[in-house]
């Protein structure tokens, strides 16, 4: 790949994975401008939460967290979808993840900045920023998920970065712009795809591959610690941990397989982006499917032989009461539509792993929603009880959430590939003798079997 000579746009079968950088259609400015009006609305309705306060909002005592927490914990589970699945894929040599690993780390880290966003306008005042850091405990798991938090976002930038560079110096080859070429030339830190330069990039690639995991089963077990550290009814829990991290990677793939069918459509992948990619990624929602109705499963069955009553009244909030609702319909686009089609192979088409996608982001969000809103309306200490429904102002910020998301996401394809084209290019030269030889190292009967030590 070292010795590859500069092509011009239209001499390569991978061009098509440059043509959005190259040429900008209408699609993406109706697109971007659709985007950026949703994002506008919101930042109109934060103005008015600046002007009024959090009274614009229907928090309120003992509600004190809705919406934005809600979306907070979603968007960060979100973000489970790149970082950790690549790197698990990438460690694990499997070669189909060649065309999906670069999509999937771009959603860890713009989902990050919007997870994030959602804590500072909780707040209500920006100045309120500071407080963490000013105030903050070393004892308050809220200082470690900004720990953690800042870690994971820092880490998966570098990690979303480093397998870019062959791609930027190849856009800085084929620009044409000064300015243009001195953007890329500057990104892509002198690659000249030299062998020295691209076994610094694997072994690079590869160690932070192993450093992403942790870090990011990491952060959503701090998130859970915000809650489960607490002594609320049904969230002092031992389960929250695990519990948080498998709802977090049953969320991140369902909106990778998202993304995957938005692309593949977008830009004509089909070739890039196959049924395969949609076959293996359902079995693993799948998997998570059933992990999720497991953990759900024992959480409550704990609490109801517990039969404590203060846990027993969230209990029957969510099973009976004003909650059941949100339950129900949790239950159902969590596990039920998701079962039923993905263990049917009939209905396991690109269509319809789409649609068990959409219903497991669905319902994940409202499962945030069920951990956060009742246990608030039914506090341990004898308040009052409480209820709460969002005011038009966070149906808003958590509309400009997903657009300021989407809009990040749009932007980045405007200005990289966002399937990486020097690991498809490697996939073809190198993929068939490697998976062989792995092969032969370990199944017996087969050449190159060492002798016996007997």
């Amino acid at each position: 790949m070292a010795d590859e000579k500069v092509k011009t746009i239209g001499e390569d079968p991978d061009d098509i994975l440059l043509e959005p950088i190259f040429k900008t259609g209408r699609g993406f400015y109706i697109t971007v401008g659709i985007l950026l009006a949703i994002v506008a609305w919101a930042g109109i309705a934060y103005m008015s939460q600046l002007i009024w306060g959090l009274g614009v909002t229907n928090l309120n005592r003992p509600v004190y967290w809705g919406m934005y927490i809600t979306n907070f914990v979603f968007f960060i589970g979100i973000s489970h979808a790149g970082t950790l699945i690549s790197a698990i894929l990438r460690i694990a040599k499997a070669e189909w993840r060649r065309a999906i690993t670069r999509s999937a780390e771009i959603i860890t880290v713009m989902v990050l900045f919007i997870g994030a966003a959602n804590p500072f306008v909780d707040m209500g005042r920006p100045d309120r920023l500071l407080n963490p850091i000013i105030y903050g405990r070393f004892q308050s798991p809220l200082l470690w998920d900004m720990v953690s938090i800042t870690t994971y976002l820092t880490a998966s930038t570098v990690y979303l970065y480093i397998p870019m560079i062959p791609d930027i110096a190849l856009i800085r080859d084929r620009s044409e712009g000064k300015i243009r070429k001195l953007v890329y030339s500057i990104l892509a830190l002198g690659w000249e795809g030299t062998p020295l330069q691209w076994k610094v990039l694997e072994r690079l690639i590869a160690i932070m591959a192993i450093v992403v995991i942790p870090v990011a089963v990491s952060v959503h077990t701090v998130v859970s610690y915000v809650f489960a550290m607490t002594v609320q009814p049904m969230w002092h829990s031992t389960v929250f941990g695990p519990y948080f991290v498998a709802g977090a990677i049953f969320s991140g793939i369902a909106a990778l397989i998202i993304a995957m069918a938005v692309l593949r459509k977008a830009f004509n992948l089909e070739n890039y982006i196959r049924r395969v990619h949609f076959e293996n990624m359902s079995l693993l929602l799948l998997v998570m499917t059933l992990l999720w109705f497991y953990f759900t499963f024992c959480e409550y069955i704990t609490t109801f032989y517990g039969a404590e009553p203060v846990h027993m009244a969230v209990f029957w909030e969510k099973f009976s009461g004003r909650f059941s609702p949100y339950f129900w319909v949790m239950c159902i686009t969590c596990f039920v539509i998701p079962f039923t089609i993905l263990c049917n192979k009939k209905t396991r088409t690109i269509t319809g792993i789409v649609i068990a996608s959409v219903s497991v982001t669905i319902g994940m969000w409202l499962e945030r929603f069920c951990i956060i809103v009742p246990t608030l309306a039914n506090p341990r200490l004898p308040y009052d009880r409480g209820n709460y429904f969002p005011s038009w102002v966070e149906f808003s910020e958590m509309a400009g959430c997903f657009a300021g998301f989407i809009l990040l996401y749009v932007l980045f394809t405007k200005f990289f590939p966002v399937i990486s084209i020097w690991e498809i290019k490697e996939g073809r030269k190198k993929s068939v003798q490697e998976v062989s030889e792995r092969v032969e190292s370990y199944l017996p009967g087969l050449k190159n079997e060492p002798e016996r030590a007997d």
